[in-house]
């Protein structure tokens, strides 16, 4: 009977890794389409609206209160950035990205990355996603500016 379960946990072990790994991997994808490549860098903002839950709140922390910036007045704000100027910024200014930990509890997750901008970092982020019958989603963010 110990073989059995021992060698059930050796098949299931690898197969729990692997989709963890295939989760972070699917989180960073997202992240950098979705919230990089799109809010940041004049990208494509479809790609954020997938990427967003329609719910979302980027939280600002000002004067111990906090105030809620919701995804729709964000793309708003891009798509006006957008429209003004269409090119993605050069290169010295794009906004790039490093991902410090992404931790992940079955379809939560929590993101942790760092943005820079000409090599200096600017804001250190805090992205809560779910995952949702179509795929994991951001659904909220704090963050730090440096």
């Amino acid at each position: 009977m110990k073989k059995i379960v021992m060698y059930a946990l050796l098949l299931f072990i690898p197969f729990g890794l692997f989709a963890q790994e295939a989760d972070k991997e699917a989180i960073k994808t997202l992240i950098q389409e979705a919230y990089i490549d799109g809010l940041q860098n004049n990208g494509d903002l479809q790609k954020t609206r997938e990427g967003f839950h329609p719910d979302f709140n980027l939280l600002i922390l000002k004067d111990d209160k906090l105030d809620k910036l919701p995804i729709s007045k964000w793309l708003e704000y891009a798509e006006g950035r957008k429209k003004k100027d269409p090119k993605p910024p050069v290169e010295d200014k794009k906004t790039t990205v490093e991902f410090v930990d992404i931790d992940i509890t079955s379809n939560a997750a929590v993101a942790k990355i760092d943005l820079f901008r000409n090599k200096k970092k600017i804001y250190t982020d805090y992205l809560s996603l779910y995952k949702f019958r179509d795929g994991w989603k951001i659904v909220s963010k704090i963050y730090y500016k440096h």
